[in-house]
């Protein structure tokens, strides 16, 4: 059975360990198989890259993933950091929601 995140795509987060503590982002991408997860403009990393047909070369700077566990969901309601729950709903599929002020979180 796949395992279910507390961290989806286009969710609000806060780093809460390691050299990016206090930031806030937007996931850009999960990687369920290691995991981990892109934050928007948390965890620079410089990438050197050689010339293609296609793009120049040169020095780019990206987002690397950072570990699911140092990752602290943002409820959109309260805006606090959170610990996700999950209820079921009537119609049997299971919803995250907000353990500090009961909202839910997926529409």
């Amino acid at each position: 059975m796949k395992q279910k995140f507390s961290v989806k795509k286009d969710d609000k987060v806060l780093v809460i360990a390691g050299r990016e503590k206090g930031k806030v982002g937007k996931v850009l991408k999960v990687i369920p198989d290691k995991d981990r997860a892109v934050v928007e403009k948390v965890n620079m990393i410089k990438r050197h890259t050689r010339p293609g047909q296609s793009s120049q070369g040169g020095i780019l700077e990206r987002e690397a993933p950072l570990d699911l566990s140092n990752l602290a969901l943002l409820c959109p309601k309260c805006n606090q950091p959170v610990r996700g729950g999950r209820k079921e709903l009537e119609n049997g599929k299971s919803a995250r929601f907000c353990r500090k002020c009961g909202e839910f979180m997926d529409n």
